[in-house]
Formats: C-alpha cells, sequence, structure tokens
C-alpha cells in the first residue's frame, strides 16, 4: 500500500499539477471504439494489464477527465476510460439516455474487452450509470468508488430538486438549445464557477477543452436529455433497490465545498458497507480542483487489503 501511494504521488508530480489543463493518457493506452448495438459505438481508452477497473465521467467532462488518475492505475491495473453515449467521441443520440440503458452499454464495453470482474470509479452523471451497472450485475463489480452526485429517486433526492442550483435539471428543450447554441463555454463556466471551491482551479484551457466538445453538433442536445431523463432514472433506481442493496465496499467521496462526506449518507441508502471521504478546498470538480488529493483517496482505497 505504501509503495502504490508513493508511486500516486511521483505520477502526479509528473502528470497533473494542481490547477492544469487536461491531460495527455499515457501512451499505454489505446482508443477504440465498441459496439454496443442499436447503431451507437462507446469511445473507449484502453492500458494497463492486471485487476480491471472502469472509470465514468459526468457532465462537463468526458472520459479525459480521468487521465491523471489513469497514469497512476495503468501500472498495475487495467484501465477502461469510456464516453458515455451521447458524450464526447461516442455515439451522438437522444436515444437510451437512460442510465439504467447506459449502464447496459458498458456492461457490453467490458464484456467486448474480457473483463469479467472490475473495480468501478464514477463522477456525477456517471454515478448513476454505475449505480444502474452495479446494480444490474452486482457480481462483477468489486469495490466503487462514486464521487460528489446522488442517486435520482434514492435518500435525499427530493431536497435536490428544490436547490436553486439544479435548475438546469429541468433545463431542456427546443428553446433551451437555442439559447446554449454558440455559447457552450458561457453555459460550461456557469457550472464551474457555482460549483467550485475555486473557479481559478478549472484553468483556461480545460475549459476551451471542453466548451469545443461539447459544442460538436447533438453534444448539448444529448446532454440536455440526459438530464431529462432523470424522473425515468427516478424509477428505475427505486425498481433496482427494491430487489436488495449492494454489497460490495463503496467509498463516497465529495468535495467538502459541495457534498463532502453527506454523499455516504445517500449511497447508504443503497449499499451496505459505505465509508465516506471528503476533499479539502475543493467543490464538484475533484479531478480538476484537487487531483492530487482525490487520487490518493481512490488509490488507497481500491489497494486497501479487502475485510
Amino acid at each position: 500500500m505504501l509503495r502504490t501511494l508513493i508511486a500516486a504521488a511521483l505520477a502526479l508530480a509528473l502528470v497533473a499539477p494542481a490547477a492544469a489543463a487536461v491531460q495527455p493518457f499515457p501512451h499505454a493506452f489505446h482508443t477504440q471504439e465498441v459496439d454496443v448495438g442499436g447503431g451507437v459505438t462507446i469511445h473507449v481508452r484502453v492500458g494497463g494489464h492486471g485487476p480491471a477497473v472502469l472509470m465514468l465521467h459526468g457532465f462537463g467532462d468526458t472520459g479525459d477527465m480521468w487521465a491523471p488518475l489513469a497514469a497512476v492505475m495503468v501500472r498495475d491495473h487495467t484501465v477502461i476510460v469510456p464516453d458515455l453515449r451521447g458524450f464526447g467521441l461516442s455515439t451522438h443520440t437522444d436515444r437510451g439516455l437512460e442510465k439504467r440503458v447506459e449502464g447496459e452499454d458498458m456492461e457490453r464495453v467490458v464484456q467486448a474487452l474480457g473483463v469479467s470482474r472490475f473495480d468501478l470509479v464514477t463522477h456525477d452523471i456517471g454515478n448513476m450509470v454505475g449505480y444502474a451497472l452495479a446494480a444490474e450485475h452486482p457480481d462483477q463489480v468489486t469495490r466503487w468508488v462514486a464521487m460528489d452526485a446522488p442517486l435520482p429517486g434514492i435518500g435525499h433526492w427530493d431536497d435536490q430538486l428544490k436547490n436553486p442550483k439544479t435548475w438546469h435539471f429541468n433545463f431542456y428543450g427546443r428553446d433551451e438549445e437555442r439559447l446554449v447554441a454558440g455559447r457552450e463555454r458561457i453555459y460550461l463556466d456557469r457550472f464551474w464557477d457555482e460549483l467550485s471551491a475555486n473557479p481559478a482551479a478549472i484553468d483556461e484551457a480545460t475549459r476551451e477543452h471542453y466548451a469545443a466538445i461539447y459544442a460538436r453538433p447533438g453534444a448539448i442536445h444529448d446532454a440536455f436529455q440526459t438530464f431529462a431523463a432523470f424522473p425515468r432514472d427516478a424509477v428505475d433506481n427505486r425498481a433496482f433497490l427494491a430487489k436488495g442493496k449492494l454489497t460490495m465496499p463503496v467509498l463516497a467521496i465529495g468535495g467538502d465545498h459541495s457534498y463532502g462526506i453527506t454523499l455516504a449518507t445517500e449511497l447508504s441508502f443503497v449499499a451496505t458497507d459505505v465509508r465516506g471521504q471528503s476533499i479539502a478546498d475543493a467543490g464538484h470538480w475533484l479531478m480538476e480542483e484537487q487531483p492530487h488529493a482525490t487520487v490518493a483517496a481512490i488509490v488507497a482505497f481500491l489497494d486497501a487489503e479487502p475485510n
């Protein structure tokens, strides 16, 4: 464990300064397109050998967000980093944006790669896809790290719907898309500025990188439809929970200026073995704001000996 943490610190010193532009993935990675059916392909970054870990991004990011963590874990893991359906370089479609369907996309990705068991690391929308995947395939997920977002329909979700900062959950439609078209950077700046502990931690290069991706044809439409699917996701999540709680170890990480330790309470509604960790001086954008501390927390949890 100590050697792993030291290696993580050294790798981060090389690839992830505290407020850095989006990092490239190491040369050990290659990309491939995985056909998950229905005319949809998932863009996947894959590298390394050993126990598998699947990393799922959220809104405002793509799989690119995981490069600092991937650079550490690729030393002794098979690291799998997709772009979700409708995001990044995966197929843009407004079909199948329910998180249950996206969870099945991820199941097809790991099957295509010959992986049957894996650790799961997720953020934001990725938490919702990750829960659907773990609920439907619990024997395949060995451990789950979930970061800074609750689950639709579960726990105190109704309080989230009343929070003024979540107005974007109901901001979708033709006219809303017209308002944002050509102004994607302005729209995304709102999330980076209002949901971070220190907006300067998300630098100009990072903002430009993701703004360009979200300005691609269909990208904002699909992102909006991802939020529009939340009511359906809530129904699905309650159905998953009715079958029983998850039993694999879960680490709930929140920024101290965002969900903090309370995320563990939310995930305890769906899992029996949950521990929480708050990252200091961070808001929602943990990998951008505090990559060193966030990666260290994830690596320590995934490398811990099972109870």
